[in-house]
């Protein structure tokens, strides 16, 4: 088994829609030989969460015309809408399943709701466990999985996975697995410019890095549906200061996973820096896999 290569529109934030078309960037995602595409439902669909029917009609031709797959649809349940109060249950069932929906009818086999936090350490709200039970059925019906996100600053070996194992293990759904962001492995602090971000939440992020180790990620593989190939810089020569793609790729290949690697690059945005670095990414993963 060999891995599959992707690529979200998030890396090539800046460039969409001013300096790329949604076209332009699936032609580059195929020109790099990856055949995956992921997307941020709200960031990337004209209309969301209603788009017009010519543009559904325009997506499917153009992955057509590209050879890609649609992977994952990123989601939010915001539990933060209003200030007054919280999300209830039944409206976080109502946005999941309406972005089940939409993901199924653009061609998507997984989808990460973002589910607000209430913490620092990014612990779900609690309606989470409810509105995923009550929406299994449906994103079945649909063939979608719904996938969590593990990002920094949560680390592998922490309650909230804990909790995320634990329902897989109590449904005994396959339609909810983990989703692995691989900023959890960085080694070393960066200091990208992320507009949006507070002092403290960058602080608390990239400039604190987790190290995870790669123990860790061989034990929840089996429950591992998607995996976002966060990254902030790779040079010229290929040498990436913050995530350890060697090891990573190792840990990957060792353990059989032939799942998506997703390119999320995340680091500063300048005019077609994206573009750039996410064909570094490419080149530094395919080297790392034939050497595996």
């Amino acid at each position: 088994m060999s891995l599959q290569y992707g690529v979200s529109l998030y890396s090539y934030t800046g460039d969409m829609y001013t300096l790329l078309t949604l076209s332009d960037a699936m032609a580059e995602i195929a020109d790099l030989g990856a055949t995956g595409i992921e997307i941020l439902g709200e960031g990337n669909i004209p209309g969301y969460p209603s788009p017009p029917a010519a543009w559904i009609d325009s997506w499917h031709a153009l992955l057509a015309r590209y050879g890609l797959t649609p992977t994952n649809y990123g989601s939010w349940i915001d539990s933060r809408m209003w200030q007054h109060r919280d999300l209830t249950v039944d409206e976080g069932v109502s946005i999941l399943q309406r972005d089940l929906r939409l993901a199924a009818t653009l061609g998507f086999s997984s989808v990460r709701p973002k589910i607000g936090v209430i913490s620092m350490d990014l612990k779900p709200h609690p309606i989470w466990d409810e509105v995923v039970s009550r929406s299994l059925d449906l994103a079945a019906s649909l063939n979608i999985v719904i996938c969590p996100e593990i990002h920094a600053p949560t680390p592998i070996k922490h309650e909230v996975v804990d909790e995320y194992l634990a329902f897989i293990e109590r449904t005994g759904s396959p339609n909810f697995r983990l989703l692995i962001d691989t900023g959890i492995f960085q080694r070393s602090a960066t200091f990208a410019k992320h507009a949006g971000l507070s002092d403290e939440a960058q602080e608390e992020g990239w400039r604190k890095p987790l190290a995870v180790p790669m123990s860790d990620l061989a034990e929840v593989l089996p429950y591992t549906h998607f995996i976002q190939a966060k990254f902030f810089d790779i040079d010229a020569s290929l040498q990436d200061p913050q995530i350890p793609w060697d090891e990573i790729v190792a840990t990957l290949v060792k353990h059989g996973y032939s799942g998506y690697l997703s390119s999320e690059y995340e680091g500063d945005r300048e005019p077609y820096r994206g573009v750039e670095q996410v064909r570094r990414q490419h080149a530094l993963l395919r080297s790392l896999e034939a050497a595996a």
